[in-house]
Order: structure tokens, then sequence, then C-alpha cells
């Protein structure tokens, strides 16, 4: 159940912030901070609505993923590819243990993480000619090794 909310507040950090900056024409600060503002007062008011771990942590993974909503439009991302990075950022921000103690930028290097990982893996699947040549040259230089393995005898 902590997983599933983290990871859902990761998306709507992400999505919810490129959608104000881009339809209501707001600078991509301005719809972080308006927003993360908005969820962290919320759960300030309301510190026992959720258990401690997520109200601890809700504000914290909407504020971290609100900066991979900041990305510029002009780089062609749409909500799936925002969601996508949410989710990733949620998971991230679960699996961070001690490895980013003492290392300032902690969300925002995760944002970049999770943002960098998932365009640079939607632009490799796009690029489907290269993505189907590199499986063709895959099988040609598999099959005579499969074959020679295993013949029958």
């Amino acid at each position: 159940m902590n997983t599933i909310a983290l990871i859902l507040s990761g998306i709507a950090g992400a999505t919810l912030t490129y959608f104000v900056s881009t339809h209501f024409k707001q600078s991509t600060v301005r719809a972080s901070a308006l927003l993360s503002l908005v969820v962290g007062l919320f759960f300030y008011a309301f510190p026992d609505l959720l258990n401690t771990f997520l109200t601890k942590n809700i504000p914290m993974v909407f504020f971290g993923s609100s900066f991979i909503g900041m990305v510029s439009s002009k780089y062609q991302v749409n909500y799936i590819h925002l969601a996508m990075a949410g989710v990733l950022f949620g998971m991230i921000y679960l699996l961070k243990s001690d490895f980013f103690i003492g290392f300032g930028g902690m969300l925002g290097a995760i944002a970049l993480i999770a943002l960098l990982s998932t365009l640079g893996v939607t632009k490799f699947v796009s690029k489907s000619n290269s993505l189907k040549k590199g499986v063709q040259n895959a099988k040609a230089t598999l099959k005579p090794i499969f074959r020679e393995k295993f013949k029958r005898k």
C-alpha cells in the first residue's frame, strides 16, 4: 500500500507540474513550487490522515518528482513519458537506502536519473529500424552457434 501511494505521488508530481506549466502558461519553477506547497500544507494540516511513513514521504516524493515535470516542452515529451519517469522516481526513492546520504540535491539527482532513463529508453525503442537491425544481427550471429551446439548426433 505504501509503495503504491508513493508511486502514484511520483506520477502526480511529474504530470501535474508539466500540465500547470504548459496549460496555464506558468514558469516551471512556479508550477513546481505551487503544487509542492499545496501538497506539503495538506499533509502538514492533516498529519493523522495517513500513517506517519506516508505523511512524511508523500510530500518529498511529490516535490522531487515535480522536478521531472519541469522538463522543457521542446523535448517533445508526453504524459506517458512523464508518468513512466514518475514511477521510476518513486521506485528509486524507495530503494535509495544510504547511497545519497550527505549528497546535496538527492531529489534532483533521482529526478534526473529517472527522466534521462525514461527518455533514453523511449528514444532507443522509437528508433525501431536500429532496434530491428540489432535483433537481426544478433539472430544472424547466434543462429550458427546454436545450430552447431544443438546439432543432433
